[in-house]
């Protein structure tokens, strides 16, 4: 497939977006079995790279999205390079839809061996009413769907999942404006949810783990990034570059690979390297002493 990409480009076939999701192609480990669910798949950012990173790896792909137009522009991506994949269409906000993914997977390339989920509603102000569409994206989305792909996985003999939360849900209170709470809260229960669900891989063979990155140069943050000097990124907390979303889609089929990792967290800060948080790790490593009793002196 990585020779179908070269000759794709030469053509002039693939647009600037698709250019840069296939640019790490270069070597991949071919695996023609393997069925991959990625939801979010629609947009032109980590959703649609992780897909076509799959498929150039022999991977059957199910882009999944609401935004039905988008996931058969990364379906007609992945075919124009000789993938196999194909469109469905799930709110996975809805627990019936999550479980017809499924199935669609299974029926359609027989089967499912790794899950992604990718879909994602970055928005949403501080309000608690407003943190609703977050948690039912991210987080309960992320739980629905991986309910009915253990079930699927188990009949199968094991899988993966990835889940794809922010260093946003690392953070103990911020020191500079922004961010979307019911984003990092959602975000930070998808961590939470990775390393309960540890025990699967030693009970049914299946591992779950999560990449929690940085800023990505997706359309919407590196159209600010690029608005700022280097100094104002500096005095507002933006990382100095940002990860391109080949390096996430890297970074994703590593963690479903890798059959040494269970239940972990991959960090990768924008301008740092990826690192794996340490197992047991209690997450506070400064910490201030309070005294219960203050002092009468």
């Amino acid at each position: 497939m990585a020779r179908r990409l070269d000759e794709e480009r030469c053509r002039g076939n693939l647009n600037s977006a698709d250019r840069s999701i296939d640019e790490a192609i270069v070597s991949v480990r071919i695996d023609n079995s393997r069925v991959v669910i990625v939801t979010g798949a629609g947009g032109t950012g980590c959703g649609r790279a992780i897909a076509v990173r799959f498929a150039a790896g022999g991977a059957s792909v199910v882009a999944c999205d609401t935004n039905e137009a988008g996931g058969h522009e990364t379906v007609r991506v992945i075919e124009r390079a000789g993938g196999r994949a194909a469109f469905f269409r799930a709110d996975v906000r809805r627990e019936p839809e999550t479980k017809a993914l499924v199935s669609f997977a299974e029926t359609t390339f027989g089967g499912l061996h790794v899950l992604i989920n990718n879909a994602s509603a970055p928005r949403g102000g501080d309000r608690l009413e407003d943190w609703t569409d977050a948690l039912e994206t991210d987080l309960l989305g992320a739980v629905y769907v991986t309910r009915w792909a253990i079930e699927s996985m188990r009949r199968g003999g094991g899988g993966a999942v990835v889940n794809i939360a922010s260093i946003s849900a690392l953070w103990h209170g911020r020191k500079s404006p922004g961010g979307l709470p019911g984003y990092d809260v959602a975000k930070a229960g998808m961590i939470r949810m990775t390393t309960r669900l540890a025990s699967l891989a030693q009970t049914d063979g299946i591992r779950v783990n999560c990449l929690a990155p940085g800023w990505i140069a997706t359309d919407e943050p590196r159209r600010y990034w690029e608005s700022l000097t280097p100094s104002e990124r500096a005095e507002r907390g933006v990382p100095a570059r940002l990860l391109a979303v080949d390096q996430v889609a890297e970074a994703v089929v590593r963690l479903a690979d890798d059959v040494s990792l269970a239940g972990r967290v991959l960090v990768w800060w924008s301008e740092d390297v990826p690192q794996l948080i340490q197992w047991g790790d209690r997450g506070y490593r400064d910490l201030v002493p309070y005294h219960l009793y203050p002092s009468t002196h």
